[in-house]
């Protein structure tokens, strides 16, 4: 049975990384981190994925977010694979895979954050290991995992829904507020409901109330 859950301390370990040996709640310090896995180097969807999180590398700075990825290959076959992630990545904009992405060829790692999908026959390598499912963790700087989300291997992740998650995250944890469907940075937002009406008077003021449990407002960010 799964034990890692939304609120639960993320895992620590030590690993080789492109970046050299990591333990990772030490590397993690006071940052937020996206954590991603891959099934293997040279896949063509996680290719894209990786020259795209580089055009976003300062996005991730802005939001204090540390990027990691994982690989169940070897330490030298990451450094062949970054070589085709910058040129396939520079065909768009200039890249450079600046974020370390972990060895995990026992799948020591995959196994201890619970990606390998042992219900599908279909997603195992040529030597019959299960091939890592495509993962993200969003963990933040107390080391709790936020955010989990698992991705078919068909089918791209979308980083600018990644991000806006981080973003509702950080913004609820600094004001006492939820977010609604669809929202972006910069609209309206929910006010949480264990904010009295009294609190919210003074936290919120002009707030609307479209129903006693569904309070909304403006929120300045910079």
């Amino acid at each position: 049975m799964p034990t890692l859950r939304l609120g639960a301390i993320a895992p620590d370990f030590q690993a080789d990384s492109t970046e050299g040996p990591i333990r990772f709640h030490e590397w993690i310090g006071n940052s937020w981190v996206m954590f991603f896995s891959h099934p293997g180097d040279f896949t063509p969807v996680c290719t894209t994925e990786l020259a795209d999180i580089s055009h976003r590398a300062p996005q991730f700075v802005q939001r204090n977010v540390k990027v990691i990825g994982i690989s169940a290959d070897a330490l030298q076959e990451h450094y062949d694979w970054i070589d085709d992630i910058i040129e396939i990545g520079n065909k768009t904009a200039p890249t450079c895979v600046e974020y370390p992405i972990i060895a995990d060829p026992t799948r020591e790692v995959s196994k201890l954050y619970e990606m390998l999908d042992e219900s599908d026959n279909s997603n195992v390598s040529a030597d019959d290991e299960m091939y890592t499912i495509r993962t993200v963790f969003i963990i933040d700087p107390k080391k709790r995992i936020r955010t989990m989300m698992l991705y078919p291997a068909t089918v791209g992740r979308d980083f600018d829904e990644i991000i806006r998650v981080i973003d509702s995250l950080q913004l609820g944890d600094q004001h006492r507020i939820t977010t609604p469907a669809n929202w972006k940075k910069g609209d309206d937002v929910i006010i949480h409901p264990a904010v009295t009406d009294q609190e919210a008077d003074t936290l919120f003021p002009g707030y609307i109330t479209h129903k006693p449990y569904l309070r909304t407002t403006p929120l300045k960010v910079a």
